[in-house]
């Protein structure tokens, strides 16, 4: 497995709180937690009576440059009115390091803003999230990033492809098996990237699942952060919020592109995109766990990882992806 440096040991309460406390954030000394894998993210009441959400970066993960990107397309789209939880202004900056025993830690603070999952089997509900991420994107649109990475075969891909190959991470008994598959596999993930042909990228959101989407129901969705913001095709951002078979996601889809088609144009050719970018996911998930093994967190999270049981499991699943893509995109 990968090595890392437990390094975020020292994020104690008193350190999170003290950390606050110098950016004139002082705390009543209630402090909870909250559900984060990537980052440490806590919920901290002040002494003022506000409540906020300070998330801490995981050291190494992005350059700063990479980070202030992230605040500045928040802060663009909250401007824009796009319902979007921007970081603080926390004297002139947005992110703040502090070294603490040998360890640069990096954070931001937002407004606490609370909401639940969306009905996505609601139509009208598939069709307001279209809505808000055709606005998104319509600001993504504007300009590149320069720094942050980019959702292409290559990163998510032979990257991801690489590193699971070159550590401990699979057992001897799966790993013939696993290699063909994922090989078989990011092959038709390029060729149906070649056959869509030169399809646009543009700022996303980048890992738009049901669980990063808060919803109210009078005011609708909103994201609290963009800590997966990428360049890539806009369809990354839709096809996560549809599920079932063929014809369910289909029908989803119109739904989610009827409302999208309010503020910007779809290429249908991403359409055929889909089930190669869920085959990019699978293969950069179990990357992503094994880069982050070292974290206690993730052990606890993910015990099944490593076995034999997994291992054969993601080479079941890669071909049934390999057939998804053979049978090429859903009628919309």
């Amino acid at each position: 497995m990968p090595q890392a440096p437990d390094s975020y040991a020292d994020l104690t309460p008193d350190f999170v709180l003290d950390a606050l406390d110098e950016v004139g954030l002082r705390g009543d000394g209630r402090l909870m937690q909250l559900n984060s894998y990537e980052n440490r993210v806590f919920q901290i009441y002040l002494e003022d009576g506000r409540v906020v959400v300070a998330k801490f970066y995981r050291p190494g993960r992005w350059s700063d440059e990479q980070i202030l990107e992230e605040h500045a397309f928040a802060l663009e789209l909250a401007a824009a009115e796009v319902p979007m939880v921007p970081p603080l202004d926390l004297g002139g900056r947005t992110l703040v390091a502090i070294e603490h025993e040998g360890v640069r830690h990096r954070f931001a603070v937002s407004e606490r803003h609370a909401g639940r999952s969306p009905e996505l089997d609601d139509p009208e509900v598939l069709r307001w999230l279209g809505r808000f991420i055709g606005r998104l994107h319509a600001v993504g649109a504007q300009h590149p990033f320069a720094h942050r990475r980019r959702l292409d075969v290559a990163t998510f891909g032979e990257a991801s492809r690489a590193l699971l190959l070159e550590h401990d991470v699979i057992p001897d008994a799966q790993r013939p098996g696993w290699q063909a598959m994922c090989d078989a596999a990011l092959e038709a993930v390029r060729s149906a990237f070649d056959t869509a042909g030169a399809v646009r990228a543009l700022r996303l959101h980048g890992d738009c699942h049901p669980g990063n989407l808060l919803w109210r129901p009078e005011e609708g969705p909103h994201f609290v952060d963009l800590d997966d913001a990428c360049m890539g095709p806009a369809v990354q951002d839709l096809w996560m919020l549809m599920s079932g078979d063929r014809e369910s996601m289909a029908g989803q889809m119109r739904w989610l592109l009827d409302g999208y088609g309010a503020f910007m144009t779809f290429d249908a050719r991403e359409l055929s995109l889909i089930e190669p970018l869920r085959t990019l996911r699978m293969v950069h998930h179990s990357a992503w766990i094994a880069e982050r093994w070292t974290d206690p967190a993730f052990p606890a999270a993910f015990p099944w990882f490593g076995s034999g049981a997994y291992w054969s499991q993601q080479t079941t699943q890669l071909r049934e992806q390999l057939e998804a893509i053979g049978e090429g995109a859903i009628e919309v």
